[in-house]
């Protein structure tokens, strides 16, 4: 099998692994005030402050999650449900993942949470002129760091600073770019007041070498979050329940990973997606390749092959042992125009054409000139 999908879920690294193994043999409750309970939380702590580095946050800022779907929905529910008084509009840009936009569709249906749309340019950044103009007077804002189906990175910098003169708090997605670009909480923050600006992020740790069910929120010291499960008063009050130990040891060891190798690994994944985008153009010139030809993630190439369907397209290459995608793989297998694609202005059907292509750290280029092969003759036969 040629995996190609590693935006979708990556294989647990080794290194990983057996760290998380290993904490899988610490016993006792990390808020238990006995000895076993001190060694658990002290095993807890580390990988606290471990993440925390590699993330550019303080060691307090850290919340533990199961995934980026939680720490969404915990961030943005959070920060509505502590809003400003009079406040409700959420200012959201087109083209974020579905656990955005599901999380603030819920907030409109139940809590009549007023929605902001903000638009993508031609390449899939967002417009930082719109942004700036949709943050008067709104409750909070979220943006991707980076897109998880076209790749292209947005400057985070930029969008907290904007919603920091807003006073406006501000949410980033940063599942897709944790250990494919730079991410810096801190950096990003400046010295937003503690109102607005950048005040919570989030990450997950299955795109990224760790288990499924793992992943953090990190909230500025300084933010007002509501927690969604009550009891126990772990992690600053804003997730209770029993911490997972080995899951915390499991993210902070593949993030502290990724980012030790995120240089190198960036030079030789931008190598090979800039030879397979050549090869694909020659071969098929009517391939469009969308996204940030400068600002994008160098693991992702997302691609619209014009009169062919993304999924047969999909299954054809499933038939030869190469694993893609159509875009997400977060909507339970229905099969949908890419609401991305129809954000950087093509149509429903051209946004059934797509094919997204994620490399990951075992990715040759013997695997991208078997897919670029594959690819060439899957649209043969279907514009045949």
């Amino acid at each position: 099998m040629i995996y190609l999908d590693h935006a979708a879920t990556t294989r647990l690294r080794d290194e990983v692994r057996d760290a998380w193994l290993d904490a899988q043999g610490v016993v006792g409750n990390a808020s238990s005030v006995h000895g076993a309970g001190q060694n658990a939380r002290r095993v807890l702590e580390e990988a606290r402050e471990s993440f925390a580095i590699t993330v550019g946050a303080e060691p307090i800022e850290v919340i533990f999650t199961s995934g980026g779907t939680e720490s969404v929905g915990l961030g943005l529910q959070g920060l509505w449900r502590r809003r400003a008084r009079g406040r409700d509009l959420i200012v959201l840009p087109d083209g974020e993942h579905h656990a955005t936009l599901d999380t603030v569709s819920w907030l409109e249906r139940s809590e009549r949470a007023r929605i902001a749309p903000v638009a993508l340019d031609a390449v899939g950044r967002i417009r930082a002129d719109a942004f700036h103009d949709a943050l008067t007077g709104a409750a909070l804002a979220t943006a991707l760091v980076a897109g998880n189906e076209t790749g292209t990175i947005n400057d985070a910098a930029r969008l907290s600073e904007a919603a920091a003169r807003a006073d406006v708090p501000l949410h980033l997605d940063a599942v897709a770019a944790l250990g494919r670009t730079r991410v810096d909480f801190a950096a990003w923050r400046g010295d937003a007041p503690s109102g607005g600006g950048l005040v919570a992020m989030s990450a997950s740790g299955h795109k990224i070498g760790a288990p499924v069910g793992t992943g953090a929120l990190v909230v500025s010291r300084t933010a007002r979050i509501e927690p969604m499960l009550h009891g126990g008063g772990q992690q600053r009050g804003i997730r209770a329940g029993t911490q997972d130990v080995a899951g915390a040891v499991a993210l902070a060891r593949a993030a502290e990973l990724a980012e030790q190798e995120r240089d190198a690994e960036a030079t030789r994944l931008e190598a090979l997606r800039a030879g397979f985008v050549s090869g694909l153009g020659r071969r098929i010139p009517s391939a469009v390749v969308l996204g940030d030809p400068h600002h994008h993630l160098p693991s992702t190439v997302h691609v619209l092959l014009p009169g062919a369907a993304g999924e047969s397209v999909l299954f054809l290459l499933d038939q030869r042992g190469i694993s893609v995608s159509t875009g997400s793989a977060c909507q339970a297998g229905v099969a949908e125009p890419s609401h991305v694609v129809m954000a950087l202005g093509y149509s429903a059907v051209e946004a059934r054409q797509v094919v997204r292509i994620s490399m990951g750290r075992d990715t040759t280029a013997a695997d991208l000139d078997a897919l670029e092969d594959a690819l060439v003759d899957a649209y043969e036969r279907l514009r045949s």
